[in-house]
């Protein structure tokens, strides 16, 4: 049965999203490591509270960088 296209939650409720991780916690309870700082946020001399921070699952760690920075500088990888 349709409702015409309006939502079933009740008038002035709020709706919560709640963002989900595109990867699994292999590490749940582990803490995670500091993997240090990008290249780029190296060169430039960025401190870390104006960089980025990002997930390197190869490392299982932590690293920041500068912008759009994409590579960790622990490993190399890529791909989060």
């Amino acid at each position: 049965m349709s409702d015409g296209g309006k939502s079933s939650a009740a008038p002035g409720a709020l709706l919560a999203v709640f963002l989900r991780s595109r990867r699994l916690a292999r590490s749940i309870g582990r803490p995670a490591k500091y993997l240090g700082m990008g290249e780029i946020a190296r060169v430039i001399g960025a401190a870390e509270d104006e960089c980025s921070g990002h997930w390197c699952s190869r490392c299982q760690g932590i690293w920041y960088g500068w912008l759009t920075e994409v590579a960790c500088p622990a490993c190399g990888n890529r791909r989060g």
